[in-house]
């Protein structure tokens, strides 16, 4: 079988969300099926293809090259990889796929419909141009990362729910390195796109107040993006290698993730597979993949709680490690990349031979 797959997200160093979860994903795909094709296509830049890949690169950046492929037709994804059985499409973006090749389309989150205000005008006129909902009905195979992104798709588009599978992402460990971080004194973790539907102005005023009530911690932020995230005993430290994010992890007290919205929320996670707790917005999906019991859960724009869970945490050993077991469970049971490779390529095969 011959498996074309849209490589953009992949474009870049120190990737995190959607690419590494299409890096991880791609890799196990690879390993575990070498006797298909995984053809590749990436605009301009900079990636690591995993080994068992195909590269098909352009010279022309992603907005260039796709920008007007859904309205002109052309390039055809497929055409451009010298001809496929089947596309996959790790995110809905503007791409254009011959009538007659069918394809498969993960659903990360429906966070540009759900929350539009929270991108910049671009990036809504980006998502307009993708058609999200088209490209969801004419796929022959739907992936949802969460139960509640499957069933918010179902209900949005009107899609038939036997065309649409949970394929929940694999989940990694960062291996650390030395110097990954600041290991001196205590820290809490922040680690995602600083943009609004992440909620880091409610972290911000939460940060405010737990430091005036005497919490020593410091604050670590990991990411970028277009909102601020300051304050006493803040550093950002912007975009880390998987191996600084991994002796981040080993090091700090817990994560924070006060999201107002998630698709699939990988890093509580990850910060599981290294022994360490979270404190997240109490959403449906969080729950869904940490367990009732694998965070402290403080509900959403709830700065005063934030606080309080924030100082909790800080002076309570045995609540650490109570939480961070119970989240461990969870994430263990989703480190093996194998079973969500074997259903994707279940889904990829379906939608050839459809």
């Amino acid at each position: 079988m011959r498996v074309g797959v849209d490589g953009r997200s992949l474009i870049g160093s120190a990737r995190r969300g959607v690419g590494r979860v299409t890096a991880d994903l791609l890799s196990a795909l690879a390993a575990r099926f070498p006797q298909d094709e995984w053809r590749v296509l990436l605009p301009a830049g900079t990636a690591e293809l995993p080994r068992g890949t195909i590269a098909q690169r352009s010279r022309l950046p992603s907005r260039v090259l796709f920008g007007a492929a859904p309205v002109a037709g052309r390039p055809r994804l497929d055409v451009l990889l010298g001809g496929v059985d089947v596309v996959w499409l790790p995110a809905p973006a503007p791409v254009a796929i011959s009538r007659d090749v069918p394809s498969v389309l993960t659903l990360h989150d429906l966070s540009w419909i759900q929350r539009p205000r929270d991108f910049t005008l671009y990036e809504r006129a980006w998502h307009r141009v993708a058609q999200p909902g088209q490209q969801a009905r004419r796929a022959a195979r739907v992936a949802a990362v969460s139960e509640r992104t499957r069933q918010d798709a179902i209900e949005l588009w009107k899609l038939d729910p036997s065309r649409i599978s949970l394929l929940r992402p694999p989940v990694a460990t960062c291996s650390p390195t030395a110097g990954g971080g600041p290991h001196d004194e205590p820290f809490f973790l922040w680690v995602g796109a600083l943009e609004p539907r992440k909620a880091p102005d409610v972290l911000e005023q939460a940060w405010s107040m737990a430091r005036s009530r005497g919490l020593g911690a410091r604050l670590v932020v990991v990411g970028e993006g277009r909102l601020p995230l300051t304050g006493d005993g803040v550093e950002r430290l912007g975009r880390v290698t998987d191996a600084e994010l991994g002796a981040l992890y080993d090091a700090a007290l817990a994560l924070v993730m006060p999201s107002r919205l998630e698709g699939a929320g990988l890093p509580p996670l990850e910060a599981a597979l290294h022994g360490v707790p979270s404190i997240c917005s109490d959403l449906p999906v969080l729950r869904e993949s940490l367990g009732a019991d694998g965070a402290v859960w403080v509900p959403t724009e709830d700065a005063d709680g934030l606080a309080r869970a924030l100082l909790r945490m800080a002076r309570d050993p045995e609540q650490r490690e109570r939480v961070a077991v119970a989240a461990g469970r969870a994430a263990a049971a989703r480190a093996d990349p194998g079973p969500p490779a074997v259903q994707m390529r279940a889904l990829l095969v379906e939608a050839a031979d459809q």
